[in-house]
């Protein structure tokens, strides 16, 4: 089944608050997310106008979370574009494979926590936009 932007979903992630002030706590276990951890990356001292992404995965599923400051994320399924801003550690952007995606507009010293399926395969990527195309029009 040909993933689109309708299965993007912002995740709430459980949160603690301290009852004597002291900050809050956020857990992700069991089934926060809808697929098995594989991997943990994270992005840090990123440029405001760089951008990173800009690729797909064909089998590969992940869920990236602002743990500080913020970034936006492009979306795209080969039809249709948006954009979803993320600033608040719990809350979790969910991305299904074969969704193109690129991020940007990072706040200074904004951290992107990715939570991932897969193990790192070269060959799950989908580097070049016209390939990604040609993925989704199969």
């Amino acid at each position: 089944m040909k993933k689109t932007l309708n299965d993007i979903q912002e995740i709430k992630i459980p949160k603690i608050s301290d009852p004597d002030g002291r900050g809050n706590l956020s857990v992700i276990e069991k089934e926060v997310l809808p697929y098995k951890i594989e991997r943990v990356y994270y992005l840090y001292d990123v440029p405001s106008d760089a951008t990173r992404g800009g690729h797909a995965h064909i089998n590969l599923q992940q869920s990236l979370i602002a743990l500080s400051g913020s970034f936006d994320v492009v979306l795209d399924d080969g039809n249709e574009r948006k954009i979803i801003s993320l600033n608040k550690p719990d809350k979790a952007l969910f991305i299904p494979q074969g969704i193109w995606r690129e991020l940007e507009n990072f706040s200074s010293g904004a951290v992107c926590l990715a939570l991932v399926s897969e193990i790192y395969k070269e060959e799950d990527y989908i580097r070049d936009y016209k390939d990604f195309l040609t993925f989704k029009s199969r």
